[in-house]
């Protein structure tokens, strides 16, 4: 196939590229590098299965070539963290740009060229969820004006779009609904439990748990994501999918995890919890509906996944 992957240099879309090229596929690349990184797509200079155009997603995207088999619509700023310049509480305008504008655009290809189609949701549309695990009917528990509303509103708004596209213009759509996931390439000041504690045990300082680390999450290993989210596009599933891993372990239990395998000397530290409003205490997804359509469920432990992982945040640590 010929793919359109939008958010290529981002830490999921760069994955995905690689995925994609090694099954055969030629690849189209497409990021402005508002978030996104040039040094997570340098290793495919070269490659003749590959090709990057530099492009804001909320402006009207045209394609050379008359041929194209699939969009994926990855583009988005991702990052919870307010303190970080990438995070999306201080890219507002953007993130609903991506979610709005660069949705509509991505479908608009999808739809000129008669390809399949599929959007890249989040777990965040469930909001702070009162209903635990959760499964793709749960409609969530969002705060629509929230500071986390410009992400979650985004994707609720990007899936339902998707789904009028669908319903209206026969779009062979798809959407993934992806949970907490790590691995090599994400961005060292993320701001989410797995980099910020990777790197803090790296440089020997303690780890900093927020309240009293019993709000808990699902990790999953990128590889194990990418998996699912190609398998997805590779169906004829066109509702949404959880893909991220059940296995649901407390914050507290993730730093003592790390601190362990670092063999970190400095304990953790307990903070005030300063989580913004929203937060949610528990995420887990319901992962029946992989399992059945897609024949998936994740391989990679939390133990072999962090060790995976440590070589690159090896590589590129922040010293205090």
């Amino acid at each position: 196939m010929r793919v359109l992957v939008t958010g290529a240099a981002g830490f999921l879309g760069s994955h995905l590229c690689d995925r994609l090229i090694a099954e055969g596929h030629q690849v189209i690349g497409m990021d402005n590098f508002i978030t996104g990184r040039p040094e997570n797509l340098a290793h495919l200079e070269g490659e003749k299965d590959f090709s990057f155009i530099e492009h804001d997603v909320s402006e009207f995207i045209n394609l050379p070539g008359s041929k194209l088999d699939a969009v994926m619509h990855f583009a988005s700023p991702a990052s919870p963290n307010p303190n970080s310049p990438y995070g999306y509480v201080n890219l507002p305008i953007q993130t609903m740009k991506a979610g709005g504008l660069g949705t509509l655009n991505s479908l608009g290809v999808a739809r000129a060229y008669g390809a399949r189609f599929l959007l890249a949701s989040t777990s965040e549309i469930y909001g702070d969820p009162q209903v635990h695990p959760q499964p793709e009917s749960y409609w969530g528990h969002v705060n629509p004006i929230g500071v986390r509303s410009v992400y979650d509103e985004a994707k609720r708004f990007a899936e339902a779009l998707t789904l009028a596209y669908h319903r209206f213009h026969g779009i062979d759509t798809r959407i993934v609904r992806i949970f907490n996931t790590y691995g090599p390439r994400m961005r060292l000041d993320d701001g989410r439990a797995v980099p910020n504690f990777l790197n803090q045990a790296l440089t020997g300082q303690p780890l900093t748990v927020y309240g009293n680390g019993s709000q808990t999450r699902s990790f999953c290993y990128v590889d194990d994501l990418i998996e699912g989210i190609y398998r997805l596009l590779l169906s004829d599933e066109h509702r949404p999918v959880n893909i991220g891993n059940p296995s649901e372990i407390t914050i507290l239990e993730l730093a003592q995890i790390i601190n362990s395998l670092l063999e970190n000397p400095s304990e953790v530290v307990f903070l005030p919890d300063k989580r913004g409003e929203g937060d949610p205490e528990r995420r887990r997804p319901d992962i029946s509906r992989a399992k059945e359509v897609l024949g998936w469920q994740p391989t990679v432990d939390l133990q072999e996944g962090l060790t995976r992982t440590l070589p690159y945040f090896q590589a590129y640590k922040q010293t205090p």
